[in-house]
């Protein structure tokens, strides 16, 4: 995938988190629920983009890995809301899915990264 999809992905994901905890009950804990959902995934993002204007090939891996906390937490928060039985649930689906998508990538490219760097170490 390229860095301009993944980006874009990234912003789109954010924006259906959005419309999705938009419609949620408005009780203490959907509130409480849906501002973390809310960081974290707009965390998501946001970090992506600092990890593609990394200064170096460690910096990109650290910067990816708060991508890859995020996306994890952002789908901790998901899962809740799926137990609680909240919101469309063919939408918490679709978010869900993304958001394990959305995890394998970032892994993905970690490995990738640190692999690469690996390489990079010993031509020197």
């Amino acid at each position: 995938m390229e860095p301009k999809d993944l980006k874009e992905r990234t912003l789109n994901f954010t924006v259906l988190i959005m419309n999705f905890i938009e419609t949620l009950p408005d009780t203490r804990a959907m509130r409480i629920i849906s501002d973390q959902v809310l960081r974290s995934s707009s965390s998501v993002g946001a970090n992506y983009r600092a990890a593609r204007r990394a200064k170096s090939g460690r910096d990109f891996i650290n910067k990816l890995k708060i991508v890859e906390e995020e996306t994890d937490e952002t789908l901790y928060w998901l899962e809740v809301l799926e137990k609680r039985k909240k919101g469309s649930k063919v939408v918490l689906g679709e978010l869900i899915e993304e958001a394990h998508e959305l995890l394998a990538i970032f892994v993905t490219s970690i490995n990738t990264a640190k692999s690469n760097l690996s390489l990079q170490n010993l031509k020197k």
